[in-house]
C-alpha cells in the first residue's frame, strides 16, 4: 500500500509498508425496512442533477464558498515529495514508555532488496536496547506520528496519535464527583485477586464471541421470524456493596492457587538483578 524509505541520521533503508489487520466484521447493508429491498446511491451532479460516473469523481477542496480546486493522487505527493516517500526518524525512546492510548493501527514494514542489510541493522539494534522510533509517515492525504518497533524478524510500524488529538487525564478526572478511598483491607484483597489471575500474554487466547453471537441471533432471526432477548445479565443490585465480601470470595474463586509470576516479568527481574 506504501513503498519509499525510511530514513534515520543518513541511512535510507528502502521499504514497503502492509496493512497488518484483518477485518471480521459482519457485513450489513442499507434496506428498506417495509420490503427488505436494498437502497441505492445515486451520485448526481447537483447542477444538472444528472447522473456522474465513477471515473468522473474526484476531490476537490472549496478554497472559497462555491469554489473548488480539483486535488488529484499526484497532488498530495507533489505538496511535500519528502515527506510522502520517507518515514523518517526523528527519536528513538524506550518502547515501553509510549502510552497504550496514542497507539491506532499497525502495519507490516518490508524491506526491499536494496535496503535488506540496513534494515536487519536497525531491526537488531533497537531490539537489543528495547527502543521504538519515533517519526512522521504520510498516508494517503494526511500525515501520522509513528513508531517503528521490533518484532522478531521484522520491524512494525504503529501509527500513533498526536498529543492534541487525546484528552488529557486531567480533564476528565476533574468531572469526578468526590473521590473514592480505599482501605488498606480492600487494597491487599485486590492485589490478591489480581496476582491470581496473572497469565503470560497470549493473543490466541481471546476470542471475538460477540460476532458469533450476533451470526447466530440473526440466523435464528431468519428461520423463526423473531428474537428473544439472550445472554441477559443479572438485574443491578441497588443495595449498598460490601466490597471486601466480594473481593474475599472473588480471590477464592479465582482459577490460580497462588500468585504468580509471568515469563517476561521474570525476565526482566532476572535481568536488573544481573
Amino acid at each position: 500500500m506504501w513503498t519509499g524509505s525510511v530514513g534515520f541520521g543518513l541511512v535510507q533503508i528502502a521499504v514497503k509498508l502492509y496493512p497488518r489487520e484483518r477485518t471480521n466484521d459482519l457485513a450489513f447493508h442499507q434496506v428498506d425496512k417495509r420490503d427488505g429491498a436494498l437502497i441505492g446511491y445515486e451520485r448526481v451532479n447537483k447542477a444538472t442533477q444528472k447522473p456522474v460516473a465513477w471515473g468522473d469523481i474526484a476531490k476537490g477542496y472549496e478554497l472559497h464558498k462555491g469554489q473548488f480546486v480539483i486535488v488529484t493522487d499526484d497532488d498530495f505527493e507533489k505538496a511535500n515529495v519528502a515527506a510522502s516517500q520517507t518515514i523518517e526518524i526523528q527519536d528513538f525512546v524506550a518502547a515501553t514508555e509510549i502510552p497504550v492510548e496514542y497507539f491506532d493501527r499497525p502495519y507490516f514494514i518490508l524491506p526491499d532488496k536494496r535496503g535488506a542489510k540496513a534494515y536487519g541493522v536497525m531491526r537488531d539494534a533497537m531490539a537489543k536496547k528495547g527502543l521504538a522510533a519515533l517519526g512522521y509517515v504520510v498516508l494517503r492525504t494526511r500525515q501520522h506520528l509513528c513508531a517503528v518497533v521490533p518484532e522478531g524478524d521484522l520491524l512494525v510500524l504503529e501509527l500513533l496519535r498526536f498529543a492534541h488529538e487525546l484528552k488529557p487525564a486531567r480533564e476528565v478526572a476533574s468531572g469526578m464527583t468526590g473521590a473514592a478511598k480505599a482501605s488498606p483491607k480492600e487494597i491487599e484483597l485486590a492485589e490478591q485477586l489480581i496476582d491470581r489471575m496473572v497469565v503470560d500474554w497470549d493473543p490466541a487466547k481471546y476470542k471475538d464471541s460477540y460476532r458469533d453471537d450476533l451470526l447466530a441471533a440473526i440466523r435464528h432471526k431468519a428461520a423463526t421470524g423473531s428474537l428473544e432477548p439472550r445472554n441477559v445479565p443479572a438485574a443491578a443490585r441497588t443495595q449498598a456493596i460490601d466490597l471486601v465480601s466480594l473481593l474475599e470470595k472473588s480471590v477464592a474463586n479465582a482459577k490460580g492457587s497462588k500468585a504468580r509470576m509471568p515469563a517476561a516479568t521474570k525476565k526482566r527481574a532476572k535481568r536488573k538483578a544481573a
